[in-house]
């Protein structure tokens, strides 16, 4: 299939013109069109670019904005640059593209704003140290300086010395040549505070010269040059009844000796993070090694991926927010939830001393959908949250009718404990008002067997999640068997679980036993009553894992990182977007009684009644409702109990073949004993409801403002911070995996080889 193909608007020759509001323009030159896709390679397109403009391609450096971005410019230097571009402006009609040569790039430099690697908002103003050698950045010199970018600075900005230094001089004016007009002089407006220090930031280092804030708060930024008797000055405030910063006055002059170079060129990972923010915005899969080798070509500075990973947290924080506000921002976000989504439950709990302990929503649209049209069956399950302050999130879900994924409750806590759980199940008893006896499918560990009973009483059955009792069978018992033995052993497991009938349950663990009586005595001391399917009293429908809510649980791992109330809100727009889908889809299903996948299910049992031979009411029977039904065996149904010897009927809702052939019998229709959760009016109810949008999400993240009087006052948990580094992620392993140990060929021990052997060493 053929890539699409975007036009690109190759400009060489011409000057950039920087705007007042600090845009770019491209004047003069020539112009030519080519078409380029993910198959051009960055060679060939120099190639013909040399041919068009005639000069070198060796010699010549490539450039261009990204779409609604006037201000930054992209330095395309090698083949996966040029496929981002491409890939990047696939949705647009064309892009432009500035062809430099070597000299043209010198030259005008000075006119082009930063690169997007460039941007930054540390407010701290330094000189490079140029000398020899490479940069070296310790690690521990990747400092924090958070306060500073927030404006919480002291009198003097005085940079920390850091045991790198510049190496090479052509990397110093790459850096620094591009800021020469981040300030233009009096009249040039910000959007912020923050910006403004950003520029006044590159403009000292292009300029050569340190700096000290006279005045440094939310209404005005006084700074002046550092050196003693230095008539350089600037002076910036708020425009009056605008949001905008203005700057006010400059003394443009230097009398001081801003040639020399000083040290202590301070990178820190705020600064790092700053000056990638940007490209992280358009490339949200900027990888830490990639931005290490960003750094080194820009600015000359060598990090390693330590270095890189924090500073890509730094600037995705700077993106999205304060992790840290995010958290005083829940009393408003909950009551936020309430009101737009009348009915949903959005409530937190802090501790003593106001530090964030748990937060609990279940949405309107979720609760009502499910009391409307769900079946009475749970899925409990927890997913790991790697974001800035960890925790883990608490997750109800519900199967719909085409078994599709219905988050119906969520929570974030601290961690996985009984009374984490026993908190959650408090909270999800009284919002869903629910009278029905809920099935839940869930984990027998970290507190859910003694939270479940100790919440909802006898109002419910708990049916042990079949993945996690085979992981803990294979980890206790891994140690004294072979592989073969353990894959044998988890073959019957599944097979006693699976099991409709007590007869072939019973086969199965006496399987089990004629392998290893240990591994039978733990499959009885596991409680099968939870779990067989044979003995097990509740109605899961056949499902036996809670780990049912996979979908939800990539949705989880797409925004953990973001802050809390963001993450929270990017679920929730899942969840809408997911409904309102539904929605779509019910409606244009072709006029049946069942969902389409169990009208699927229902006619395939009906193909295997044609071939069943149905006698009359069994001799048994007080009311003529047992029916014999021959077949490849015998079997038993009780037509007014809904129920057959096989129990497939009652273990999955819909009539088994043997039922229908007895309902067909009896000039019945089958549709009238399938289950009402699977008709398609069920299916509309449970998506009847929709989700209302949170507004003002990024706004009140944005937001300076403090907490209302009256308000709680809430702060991040007192947990770790995230580890430096790659996040390191658990693999879930298919259930049928177990990992082979070694056996010894010799021996036949377990843990070793034949090399190793000290059975054979003493012969």
């Amino acid at each position: 299939m053929a890539t699409k193909k975007v036009i690109a608007i190759c400009q060489s020759g011409g000057e950039f013109v920087t705007n007042k509001d600090g845009s770019l323009a491209y004047s003069g030159g020539d112009a030519y069109a080519i078409d380029i896709d993910q198959d051009t390679s960055m060679t060939d397109f120099k190639s013909e670019l040399a041919e068009n403009f005639g000069f070198s391609w060796e010699t010549m450096t490539l450039k261009y904005f990204l779409p609604g971005n006037k201000k930054t410019l992209i330095t395309i230097s090698k083949d996966k640059d040029f496929k981002r571009m491409v890939s990047f402006s696939a949705d647009a009609a064309n892009v432009e593209i500035f062809v430099l040569p070597e000299e043209a790039d010198a030259r005008n430099v000075s006119n082009m704003p930063a690169s997007r690697s460039s941007r930054t908002t540390a407010s701290e103003a330094v000189v490079p140290v140029v000398s020899a050698g490479d940069i070296v950045v310790g690690d521990d010199m990747i400092t924090n300086d958070f306060q500073i970018e927030m404006g919480m600075l002291p009198e003097e900005s005085s940079p920390l010395p850091c045991n790198f230094v510049l190496t090479d001089e052509k990397h110093h004016i790459k850096a620094a040549q591009q800021w020469e007009n981040a300030i233009t002089g009096v009249d040039q407006r910000f959007n912020s505070f923050t910006e403004f220090r950003d520029a006044l930031h590159k403009y000292s280092i292009a300029h050569g010269f340190t700096y000290k804030y006279k005045k440094n708060d939310s209404h005005r930024v006084s700074v002046k040059c550092k050196a003693q008797g230095c008539p350089w000055r600037i002076t910036a405030s708020r425009l009056s009844t605008t949001q905008l910063i203005c700057i006010k006055k400059m003394n443009p002059r230097h009398t001081c000796e801003r040639a020399v170079v000083k040290a202590g060129y301070r990178a820190s990972r705020g600064w790092v993070g700053s000056i990638i923010k940007e490209k992280l915005k358009a490339f949200p899969d900027y990888k830490p090694k990639d931005i290490a080798e960003d750094i080194k070509r820009e600015y000359g500075i060598q990090l390693n991926y330590s270095q890189a990973w924090r500073a890509k947290e730094i600037a995705r924080e700077q993106l999205q927010g304060s992790y840290k506000k995010a958290y005083s921002q829940l009393p408003s976000f909950c009551e936020k939830i309430r009101e737009t989504n009348p009915g949903s439950i959005a409530i937190f709990m802090t501790k003593e001393d106001s530090s964030f302990h748990r937060l609990f929503i279940s949405f309107y649209a979720s609760i009502s959908g499910f009391r409307q049209g769900c079946r009475p069956l749970l899925f409990l399950d927890s997913a790991d949250l790697n974001s800035k302050y960890q925790g883990v999130m608490l997750v109800a879900t519900a199967p719909d009718a085409e078994d599709g994924i219905y988050p119906v409750a969520f929570a974030v806590v601290d961690s996985e404990t009984e009374d984490n759980w026993v908190w959650f199940l408090e909270n999800l008893k009284l919002a869903l008002a629910d009278s029905r006896t809920i099935t839940f499918v869930a984990d027998f560990q970290n507190g859910l067997k003694t939270a479940l009973p100790l919440v909802f009483e006898k109002q419910h059955h708990h049916a042990y999640c079949l993945r996690h009792l085979a992981e803990k069978l294979n980890m206790d018992l891994k140690a004294q068997f072979s592989h073969e033995a353990i894959r044998f052993i988890l073959n019957d497991f599944y097979a006693a679980a699976y099991a409709t009938q007590p007869e072939a349950y019973y086969r199965s663990l006496e399987n089990i036993k004629s392998i290893s009586p240990d591994a039978y005595a733990w499959v009885i001391e596991s409680e099968p009553l939870h779990w067989a399917n044979a003995l097990f009293e509740g109605e899961r429908y056949n499902h036996m894992n809670s780990t049912f809510g996979v979908d939800f649980y990539s949705w989880v791992s797409e925004a953990h990182e973001l802050p809390i109330t963001q993450m929270i809100d990017e679920l929730r727009a899942k969840l809408m977007q997911s409904i309102y889908t539904r929605q779509v889809q019910s409606r244009e299903w072709v006029v049946t009684t069942l969902t389409p996948t169990n009208e699927v299910k229902l006619h395939k049992e009906i193909e295997l009644a044609r071939s069943l031979q149905v006698s009359a009411p069994h001799v048994s029977a007080t009311h003529n409702s047992l029916f014999e039904v021959h077949g490849e065996s015998i079997n038993i149904v009780d037509i007014s109990q809904c129920d057959c010897d096989c129990k497939l009927w009652r273990l999955t809702g819909l009539p088994c073949s043997h039922a229908i052939a007895v309902i067909e019998c009896i000039q019945k229709s089958p549709y009238e004993y399938c289950s009402s959760y699977f008709t398609v009016e069920s299916y509309r109810l449970m998506y009847a409801e929709s989700i209302n949008p949170v507004p003002n999400t990024t706004t009140m993240m944005m937001s300076e403002e403090p907490p209302s009087d009256g308000v709680v006052s809430v702060t991040p948990p007192p947990t770790r911070l995230t580890p430096p580094g790659r996040p390191k992620s658990k693999q879930v392993e298919p259930l049928d995996m177990v990992k082979r140990q070694l056996q010894c060929s010799n021996c036949k021990g377990l843990g070793h080889n034949k090399k190793t052997c000290k059975a054979l060493a003493l012969v």
